[in-house]
């Protein structure tokens, strides 16, 4: 039996994509092993969100050659889509392949067929089906892929270039593969995509993220539903109105902001303003009060000032955040951001991504005073002899002592400051 190990970077629809690969390669009779090992196969799912995902991918392809200079590496994802001609005649990698065709790997390496070039993305306008069971995870929650790419065009990220416009997957594939995890003994999943607010555009909006949502919940034994980074605009009341009558939905909304200067955001392409997105906060904290909103800022976007920087700590402040994810900007080759005047020092980048940060834990804090002594409904995603932990449904995560529940039950837990663990964590 060959062995075969898989080397993730990047995003949640990557991680999900990999766990695809790993159930493929598993019905094909391959032993799915540890990256560190040696393998006949090495497969790195690359990233290209940064010039830090690009090294550490060809460091992963070099990484493989090393642990076995006869194996077969197989370099797909966002960053081997990305690549120039002039790269893939650099890389180390036997098989090079994007976003669109990965589902071709096995198939080549069956057919020793060394092809190393990644499809045009926009040969590709509907959703490919990557369908996953739970079977070969022993986690407690999954992540249930629901729509591809993106037609927002930041103007500082490269993934609309490499994952290509939005493309929906029909809600009754997206239920079939819910009932596959709920019977793999998954009660909680994590509704991902590269831009999940904008599920159903493609379709003629006759379905939108909400009937997702819906048609999840509706299947038996899924009991928990979270949702991904979503956009401002995928906010409303009707929305909102209608997740607060699932009992599964999990009120954690992650709404990533980026800059809270209407200057930048402007600059950025964001399509909203300080306004607008403060609206879509106070709209969810009406419907679910006790919910943790957590989001990304990039600190030091070209032309940002001083000022700029301190209306976004202050509209920070304004938000309530349960945690940002802060990153000093990192120019990215192929996007309009790149070419843009006024880039602050990389030293004033970094100093301002730390102020993010230590704001962050303030507010952090802040938010979990306002839990203290309130009873929330925890999954139970992992125990040793003592203890269980799991998160609530806002995305605490908390250390209970051992009781009759196992993993995979739910439980009511009184929050205190002694149960609660670090987090939040980027495990979602």
């Amino acid at each position: 039996m060959q062995k075969v190990a898989f080397y993730t970077l990047g995003c949640k629809v990557n991680q999900y994509e990999t766990e695809a690969l790993k159930e493929l390669f598993a019905k094909n009779e391959y032993e799915i092993s540890g990256f560190d090992e040696v393998c006949d196969v090495y497969v790195v799912n690359s990233c290209t969100v940064t010039a830090t995902g690009d090294k550490k991918s060809r460091q992963a392809v070099s990484r493989a050659r090393r642990l076995n200079k006869d194996a077969i590496i197989a370099l797909i994802g966002c960053y081997a889509q990305h690549l120039t001609e002039k790269e893939i005649d650099l890389s180390e990698a036997d098989i090079i392949l994007g976003t669109a065709n990965k589902l071709e790997l096995l198939n080549h390496i069956e057919n020793n067929l060394k092809i190393r070039k990644a499809h045009d993305i926009k040969e590709f306008d509907s959703f490919c089906e990557t369908p996953v069971t739970g079977a070969l995870s022993d986690r407690a929650r999954a992540y249930l892929k629901i729509q591809d790419g993106c037609n927002r065009f930041c103007s500082y990220c490269i993934i609309p270039y490499v994952r290509g416009k939005v493309k929906s997957r029909e809600l009754s594939a997206i239920r079939k593969e819910a009932e596959k995890l709920a019977e793999n003994g998954k009660r909680e999943v994590i509704l991902t995509g590269i831009q999940v607010g904008a599920y159903g555009d493609d379709l003629g909006k006759t379905v939108s993220l909400i009937d997702a949502i819906e048609t999840v919940a509706s299947v038996k034994g899924i009991e928990r539903i979270r949702l991904s980074s979503v956009e401002p605009v995928a906010i409303t009341r009707d929305f909102l109105e209608r997740c607060k009558k699932l009992p599964e939905f999990c009120c954690h909304f992650h709404l990533s902001l980026q800059s809270g200067s209407d200057k930048i955001l402007k600059a950025m392409n964001r399509r909203y303003t300080k306004k607008e997105y403060l609206e879509r906060v106070n709209l969810i904290r009406e419907y679910f009060p006790d919910s943790a909103i957590t989001t990304d800022i990039i600190a030091g976007f070209p032309g940002e000032t001083n000022e700029d920087f301190s209306e976004t700590l202050e509209f920070a402040r304004e938000c309530r955040f349960a945690q940002i994810h802060a990153f000093p900007y990192s120019p990215r080759e192929g996007t309009k951001a790149s070419k843009m005047s006024g880039l602050p020092l990389r030293k004033i980048r970094n100093e301002r991504a730390k102020q993010l940060i230590l704001l962050s834990e303030q507010l952090r804090n802040q938010f979990l005073e306002t839990q203290m002594a309130k009873t929330r409904p925890v999954y139970i995603e992992k125990q040793d002899s003592n203890m269980s932990y799991g998160y609530t449904d806002n995305y605490i995560y908390v250390g209970v002592e051992k009781s009759d529940k196992k993993t995979g039950e739910i439980c009511d837990v009184c929050l205190t400051h002694d149960i609660i663990k670090n987090n939040l964590d980027d495990s979602q």
